[in-house]
């Protein structure tokens, strides 16, 4: 078999055959089971030396071959939710030879994108948008009169709690649209799910009457096709039937007026291709549940924890041991883990904290709060909307919730921000995780925005730490009985700067930043995590005899009004960096400082241009968004050399004079 040209990595006897979904339909039914072998193997060849999601998109390849040998995709929609268990999709779909580029720097994405293929039919990035788009597409379809087209969404059970997924389900019910909606039963999202839906799914899935009975409705199902004309009739006799005996469990979907089938075995791809086929058949909205196993297929990842197997990085195929680079010294920790063990240390002092996060206890590390008290800890689902007003009605009755959200699902719930938090003026304190370029899942989970967006809402604290110790401090200084309102607090993915960074607390004034640097000729004043690599810029620029000042702003709002007027006082030359958007960041908020004072300078702003970075490994986007090491220590240098070019005109110009 054929190596890949520089990848090393080769495809299966049938996956090599495969470079579209017409040479997928080629196969005989008989040979799906082995083709799903030799994709899974090819992600599993592929994620464990480059990286990336793992077990959601080993739960579904069998799905994956279903589909795309059911439904005539591109021309029927196939929308995926999320989309990190869209990579068997991606290499069946003409990407198997560049996968190997799969979320590097310049190469392709990690989920779907319009852009990259035709048949990614819609960007994801985010969950729970899969049911509202194939509906619109539906509904687009049957306005064009284009009834045999057929539009798929698939969409995990996790995906299922946020309002968006109910909000589209209910709109879909009305509209007889030709859509199909796959639930992906594997009881996680990343980590596992909880609430109510999920105990319901369980219900169904573990019900004796309706397991009893449902081989002989498939049974009954599969002849619609061979009834002609007279498949609607006999497809509504099954549904009676089914609504009637078998599946009173399943009343939530069919009062939205979808016909449910399953559930279904999800790793049985003969079975999944002939129940597809079948449902081709059936007009109108319906919903088909399919129970899969995440990570299925790799010992290691079906028998371990589900939770790291979601994204390991890099690990050894043949043992399952993940691969970790032992650093020789000791090394800062995740800013993440600072926050975890932070808010514990706080809530053992103050009864009144409790913690909030939306379906991401590990990925922002709440999970050790959650271990260490139980009952102050909250997990409540894909639901950025809810935990926001959920966290509100925590503050009314005197609690003080951290709300921890990534920084790009924070937008979700902005609405929830303003009118249910600021308007009333809550004490609600936001932990955005995340903040600014997060690396290798790309645009749609770099936190660019929130400095901007949180700046211009009335009552709102808005902050960024420089380091460990400063994360600390203002989680400290929030949690305050003098401290009122909302009051946000974001920092990176990633590693901080400081081994020893369990300090003691220390308040922080709120609103007051601080010198960091003394220097001379050109300010620059830094908000967040970056300011460590003005840091380093600083100690490069003075090998060159350049001594620039440096100021930690710390916050954004309120802007340390003091700061800056002696700033603007002892600076004409002064460079800002944050890892933000530039409109409508910190940036600009100094700007507005100096036209409300008229003050003249010359001010350069380095921060997220206003276009969406793709992704690649962070340093890689700080250099491609210009607010790198070097670049700031470019951007010194060429601003001071502007200034030294004007002064020789000014000379020549005395002189002529």
């Amino acid at each position: 078999m054929e190596i890949l040209k520089g990848t090393g990595f080769v495809p299966g006897e049938l996956l090599a055959k495969i470079n579209s979904p017409d040479d997928l339909k080629k196969l005989s039914e008989d040979q799906l089971s082995q083709l799903s072998d030799e994709l899974r193997q090819y992600i599993i060849d592929l994620v464990s030396v480059k990286g990336g999601h793992f077990g959601a998109s080993l739960g579904v390849v069998e799905l994956t071959v279903a589909l795309h040998y059911v439904f005539n995709t591109p021309v029927d929609q196939l929308v995926w939710d999320v989309g990190h268990q869209a990579y068997g999709h991606k290499i069946l779909t003409g990407r198997r030879d560049v996968f190997h580029t799969n979320r590097i720097y310049k190469g392709i994405s990690g989920f779907p994108k319009r852009s990259e293929s035709e048949y990614d039919t819609f960007g994801v990035g985010h969950s729970s948008t899969s049911i509202s788009a194939a509906l619109g597409m539906a509904v687009a379809s049957k306005y064009k009169n284009e009834h045999n087209k057929h539009h798929i969404a698939v969409i995990g059970d996790g995906a299922m709690t946020a309002g968006l997924a109910f909000e589209g389900l209910n709109h879909a019910g009305v509209e007889n649209a030709n859509l199909l909606v796959v639930l992906n039963d594997n009881c996680m999202s990343i980590d596992p799910n909880v609430g109510a839906l999920k105990e319901y799914l369980t219900d169904i899935t573990t019900s004796h009457t309706y397991n009893k009975a449902k081989d002989k409705v498939w049974e009954l199902l599969g002849k619609i096709s061979k009834f002609g004309p007279n498949a609607q009739d006999i497809a509504s006799k099954i549904e009676n039937a089914v609504k009637t005996s078998l599946l009173k469990q399943s009343n939530l979907f069919e009062s939205l007026k979808f016909r449910y089938f399953g559930p279904v075995d999800g790793h049985d791809v003969v079975r999944l291709t002939k129940v597809l086929n079948d449902l081709k058949d059936i007009p109108g909205p319906k919903i088909l549940h399919v129970i899969t196993k995440k990570g299925k297929g790799y010992k290691f990842s079906e028998e371990g924890n589900e939770t790291v197997w979601h994204s390991p990085g890099l690990f050894n195929k043949e043992t399952g041991e993940i691969i970790k680079v032992v650093p020789k010294t000791p090394q800062p920790p995740k800013y993440q883990d600072v926050f975890g063990h932070t808010i514990v240390e706080l809530a053992e002092k103050n009864l009144k904290i409790t913690g909030i996060t939306p379906a991401m206890p590990s990925g922002c590390s709440l999970n050790i709060m959650m271990k260490a008290m139980p009952d102050r800890a909250f997990d409540v689902g894909i639901a950025e909307q809810h935990a926001v007003t959920f966290s509100a009605g925590l503050a009314t009755q005197g609690l003080v919730p951290f709300c921890n959200i990534y920084s790009s699902f924070m937008q979700r719930a902005y609405d929830q921000v303003l009118h249910d938090v600021a308007l009333q003026n809550l004490k609600v304190i936001f932990c955005l995780d995340r903040g600014g370029l997060a690396g290798a899942d790309g645009p749609t989970h770099h936190g660019a925005y929130d400095l901007a967006y949180f700046r211009c809402i009335p009552n709102m604290i808005v902050s960024a730490p420089m380091n460990e110790e400063e994360l600390r401090n203002l989680m400290y200084t929030a949690q305050l009985d003098e401290v009122s309102g909302p009051f946000s607090i974001r920092y990176p993915r990633g590693n901080g700067v400081m081994v020893n960074w369990k300090t003691p607390f220390k308040k922080i004034e709120i609103g007051k930043g601080r010198l960091v640097q003394e220097g001379k000729d050109v300010a620059i004043l830094s908000i967040g995590h970056p300011g460590n690599m003005v840091t380093q810029a600083i100690a490069q620029l003075k090998e060159e005899g350049i001594t620039p000042a440096h100021y930690d702003m710390r916050f954004v709002k309120p802007i340390d009004e003091a700061l800056l007027h002696e700033v603007f006082s002892k600076y004409d030359k002064i460079i800002t960096v944050e890892d933000g958007c530039i409109m409508g960041g910190m940036g600009s908020a100094v700007l507005e400082f100096m036209a409300d004072n008229a003050y003249s300078a010359q001010l350069q702003r380095l921060g997220i241009p206003d276009k969406f970075i793709e992704h690649g490994e962070q340093n890689e986007l700080y250099e491609e968004c210009g607010f790198s090491v070097n670049a700031i220590s470019k951007q010194v240098k060429q601003i001071l050399k502007s200034n030294r070019i004007q002064t020789k005109k000014d000379e020549l110009n005395k002189k002529q004079a």
